[in-house]
C-alpha cells in the first residue's frame, strides 16, 4: 500500500505529466498542501522532495516551489571527434558557424553564453601521469562553461590541460581572450603541428561535489558522469587531458562501434 507521502507525490506528478501543470508554474504551497490533502507538514515536505529528487520540481528561494523546465539534454557520441577533426582544417567562416556543443545539443550558436579562463600551473602528480610529463612541468589549464542563453546552468564542467612547451610557439594559444577560438582545440593544436590520431575516455558516475551540484544545478540524488579524455598525437604522444563533469539528469552517452563483417 502506498504510503500517503507517496500519494501525495504520485497526485502532483501525474498533474505535471498531463500538462496541469506546466514548467514554470508555481505549486501550492506547502500550507495549502496540508490543508488540500489532510496530510501533516512533514509528508507534505517529504513529497516534495521526492519530486525534487525526480527533477520534475525545484524549489525558489523566498519564492516557493516550481514545475521545473526541461533542462537541454545533450548527447555525446563517439563519432563526434573525427567530426571536430575534419572541421579542424576547413575555412574559418565554416569553423565560425558551429562546434562541438552545438554539435551534442542541436542548439545554434546564437543560442549559447559561452566563457573560458586561463590559468599557467605546475603539473600535479595526476595530471603529470596522465600527460606522461615530469611532475612540476609547466602546463596551461583552460577551464570552459558553455550554456543555453535560457538557462542558468552549464552543460558541462570542463578543464583541460596542455603541455605548455607544445604550443607557445603560438602566443594566441596561450591568451584566453582569443576563445572561442574556431574549430577548437584541434584547430589550436592544428596551428603548432600537432595532429590527433586517437582519443581514449574514461567515464566513471559518482555524487556531485557541492560546488559541481550548485553551478549545474541538481537536484538531490542526482548523480553527475565524469569522464577522462586523452589525446594522442601521431608519435603516440598524449597532447591534452580534459577533464569533463556532466549532469546525470540531461546527457545521454551514444557508442556506436563499427564491426569487421566475417
Amino acid at each position: 500500500m502506498a504510503k500517503a507521502y507517496e500519494k501525495i507525490a504520485d497526485d502532483l506528478r501525474a498533474r505535471i505529466r498531463a500538462g496541469q501543470l506546466r514548467p514554470g508554474d508555481r505549486l501550492p504551497s506547502e500550507a495549502d498542501l496540508v490543508r488540500s490533502t489532510g496530510r501533516s507538514g512533514p509528508t507534505v515536505q517529504q513529497a516534495l522532495r521526492v519530486l525534487q529528487t525526480e527533477g520534475l520540481i525545484e524549489k525558489q528561494h523566498g519564492r516557493g516551489t516550481f514545475v521545473r523546465r526541461p533542462r537541454t539534454r545533450v548527447q555525446r557520441s563517439n563519432a563526434r571527434h573525427q567530426w571536430e577533426k575534419d572541421r579542424a582544417r576547413v575555412a574559418e567562416a565554416r569553423r565560425l558557424s558551429t562546434g562541438a556543443t552545438e554539435h551534442d545539443t542541436g542548439l545554434a550558436v546564437d543560442d549559447l553564453v559561452f566563457h573560458a579562463s586561463y590559468e599557467e600551473i605546475e603539473a600535479a602528480r595526476d595530471i603529470a601521469e596522465a600527460l606522461g610529463v615530469p611532475e612540476g612541468t609547466p602546463l596551461l589549464r583552460r577551464s570552459y562553461r558553455t550554456r543555453h542563453s535560457a538557462e542558468r546552468a552549464p552543460f558541462t564542467l570542463v578543464t583541460s590541460h596542455l603541455v605548455r612547451s607544445h604550443i607557445e610557439s603560438n602566443p594566441d594559444l596561450l591568451d584566453e581572450t582569443n576563445e572561442p577560438w574556431p574549430g577548437g582545440t584541434w584547430n589550436q593544436l592544428h596551428t603548432v603541428g600537432i595532429e590527433i590520431v586517437r582519443v581514449d575516455e574514461h567515464v566513471t558516475a559518482r555524487p556531485p561535489t557541492v560546488e559541481e551540484a550548485e553551478e549545474l544545478e541538481l537536484g538531490p540524488g542526482t548523480a553527475v558522469l565524469v569522464l577522462r579524455k586523452s589525446s594522442y598525437d601521431t608519435g603516440g604522444r598524449v597532447v591534452e587531458v580534459s577533464d569533463v563533469v556532466l549532469p546525470g539528469d540531461r546527457t545521454d552517452m551514444l557508442f556506436t562501434t563499427h564491426l569487421e563483417r566475417w
